[in-house]
């Protein structure tokens, strides 16, 4: 009887250590695997290679660059400026993990501000209407701080759609020289008001003495 026990004890101790065997050798094979980050790969002119920007290491940068196309209508204008005109193109690719789901042409320096153009064709195979869009006038500054080789720009700020917010020139935020225009613009207001009364004082004692000299 005791024989039997150990039996019965022995083959369940190693069925147990089996079964925990078992346990801790397939568990990290049936981990699921982590999803990539979301992000954008930005290729163009100055870049030997894409520009690979993603949202778990910067998280900023990606968001102002999908910033500069996320407001696009459903309809653009069908043509966009000269070729000549257009600039430096940049092809912005928006990722879904490693996943590209939208492609636009950026052309920040292109004459009369910021372009984007929109293909029809995008690699998700959703339908949409090629056109052309004005862009917001910080595209050219969001690019470059994401790393594309653009020269800075001062005059812009952020938001803009194509035409938004410019900064005003430094000579115009002087306010001793807007204080002298000031006073110089009320001078010759005031010069103008007194030569117009000056000018009926005259022409009134003109008609009075003419008067006086009838009436004798």
């Amino acid at each position: 009887m005791v024989r039997q026990m150990r039996r019965a004890l022995a083959v369940l101790a190693g069925t147990l250590a089996a079964a925990l065997l078992t346990l801790g050798t397939t568990g990290p094979a049936t981990a699921a695997p982590k999803s990539p980050p979301p992000g954008v790969d930005v290729t163009g002119e100055g870049l030997s290679e894409p520009l690979r920007l993603r949202s778990d290491t910067q998280h900023a940068h990606v968001v102002a660059v999908i910033d500069q196309v996320n407001f696009l209508g459903r309809i653009g204008q069908p043509n966009g400026p000269k070729a000549a005109n257009l600039g430096p193109k940049y092809t912005v690719v928006v990722l879904a993990g490693d996943t590209p789901k939208q492609t636009y042409d950026l052309y920040p320096k292109a004459v009369g501000g910021p372009r984007v153009y929109r293909p029809a064709k995008q690699p998700d195979g959703r339908k949409t209407s090629a056109g052309w869009f004005l862009g917001r006038l910080s595209m050219s500054e969001t690019l470059r701080t994401a790393g594309v080789p653009l020269e800075r720009q001062f005059d812009t700020v952020s938001g803009g759609v194509g035409g938004g917010e410019r900064v005003l020139p430094e000579e115009a935020l002087d306010p001793a020289r807007d204080i002298d225009e000031a006073l110089g613009e009320l001078q010759r207001l005031l010069l103008l008001n007194v030569a117009v009364m000056l000018t009926i004082t005259v022409g009134l004692a003109g008609i009075a003495l003419l008067i006086r000299r009838r009436t004798r």
